[in-house]
């Protein structure tokens, strides 16, 4: 699993002109699923995310958690995580997790995050078109995968 994390002010998704999904302070996590992934890799992003020291204490340093500053989140499954782009000038998806096994791990990813945050979560909808919106602060943009965990 590959995790886009944006640190955000604020963020939304917007589906046909509705809006679906809106977070104040916190996160907006693009999400990718890869083949390979499972329960396991969840388990991890989920902690990585929960204890990640990203937002600034007292003194401005980076120094406390989601869970210390009681910040949201919004998850917008994000399929082209997976772009390979090594040979020509179209990107493959071919390591992208096929609906029938990303929505599952999807679902569950975002059941896992409410409940180490105490909180609903925000989502866009799988598969679909979506605009999103955000205020990056920071701005702070930070990679994970699931595959590089040392």
């Amino acid at each position: 699993m590959r995790i886009l994390l944006q640190r955000v002010s604020e963020a939304s998704v917007t589906i046909e002109n509705a809006e679906k999904s809106r977070i104040g302070p916190g996160f907006l996590l693009l999400l990718g699923i890869e083949k390979e992934d499972g329960e396991e890799d969840i388990e991890w992003l989920v902690k990585k995310l929960l204890s990640l020291r990203v937002f600034e204490d007292d003194e401005g340093k980076m120094n406390l958690s989601i869970l210390d500053v009681d910040g949201e989140a919004l998850v917008v499954s994000q399929f082209t995580l997976h772009a390979r782009v090594k040979k020509g000038t179209r990107p493959s998806f071919d390591r992208a997790a096929r609906p029938e096994t990303a929505i599952p791990l999807y679902e569950a990813f975002v059941k896992e995050l409410q409940d180490g945050l105490g909180k609903p979560v925000g989502t866009g909808e799988f598969g679909a078109m979506m605009d999103v919106a955000l205020v990056n602060d920071g701005p702070v943009t930070i990679w994970i995968d699931s595959r590089n965990r040392e």
